[in-house]
């Protein structure tokens, strides 16, 4: 476990990655006990609609114009959010690290073919490509966690190809082709391991842009009816944002935090997972 300890020491030095770390902890122990910090069903009628927050100690973040609570939505969308963006950014990064790992070891060809094929998806602009997506199908939680790792996976594809091309001719990588070793086994146990540094990294920026991209769905009305998420609860509370801006606002705060927490993280493992960065 020394490279753990290692890991550690170098990450810990960046105050603002241990304090996204923190706040990111805080978040997912929120969603882990959503059921017992506010239980039922957040999409319940529980009160008057329009309670301020501060106005009624049972529900301290007020009520919406449906008078469901507010805590309740904001705690289980953080739920949501993470759901979404974690699965959405696998999703994506299967594809990327497939298609790049493709790519990158074999080179020739194939690698020209599926260069073209990224470059044909970065041509469009990744959240119309999303709407467009999400909007054929019927909005739910699949469609949208498809959707948003389809438009995510190019640019994670072409980092991976980066990796591969410069792993690939590496003298490990040589003598696992001399001892006959297969090409799956070569790219899994050889020269993925390697990669995986910048990967990590790309992969933790990837699910602050899916926690983003499912609130910007949900705030036009491409959400999944049946679930109270962040960008939901902005949607519906912009239409009484000038009587009742807590309802827009509270959970704008949650994805702004949420969002700042994964880049915060995100800088810290680039700064400890980078040999050249732990120099300076």
């Amino acid at each position: 476990m020394k490279w753990l300890t290692e890991f550690w020491d170098h990450y810990r030095r960046n105050k603002g990655a241990v304090l996204g770390l923190i706040i990111l902890g805080a978040i997912v122990l929120v969603a882990i006990f959503a059921d017992s910090i506010s239980p039922g069903d957040p999409m319940d009628l529980v009160t008057q609609p329009f309670v301020a927050p501060g106005q009624d100690a049972a529900f301290p973040l007020g009520s919406d114009m449906l008078g469901r609570d507010v805590l309740a939505g904001v705690v289980h969308g953080a739920r949501v959010s993470l759901l979404i963006g974690l699965v959405a950014t696998a999703v994506g990064l299967l594809i990327g690290m497939t298609i790049g790992a493709l790519a990158g070891f074999h080179g020739g060809r194939l690698d020209e073919l599926l260069t073209r094929l990224t470059e044909v998806f970065q041509t469009i602009p990744s959240f119309l490509l999303l709407i467009v997506i999400v909007g054929i199908f019927q909005p739910n939680i699949a469609t949208i966690v498809l959707g948003i790792g389809i438009v995510s996976w190019p640019e994670l594809s072409r980092l991976v190809r980066a990796e591969f091309i410069a792993l690939r001719s590496r003298e490990f990588v040589q003598a696992g082709v001399a001892i006959g070793m297969s090409d799956v086994r070569i790219i899994v146990t050889q020269i993925l391991p390697n990669a995986a540094a910048p990967i990590i990294v790309s992969a933790s920026l990837a699910v602050a842009r899916a926690i983003l991209n499912e609130s910007a769905l949900a705030f036009l009305g491409l959400g999944d009816p049946n679930i109270l998420s962040w960008g939901s609860m902005i949607s519906v509370g912009r239409e009484v944002v000038r009587t009742a801006p807590y309802l827009t606002a509270l959970p704008g705060l949650a994805i702004f935090i949420t969002v700042l927490a994964f880049n915060l993280v995100g800088d810290g493992l680039n700064d400890a997972l980078n040999p050249r960065r732990r120099l300076r």
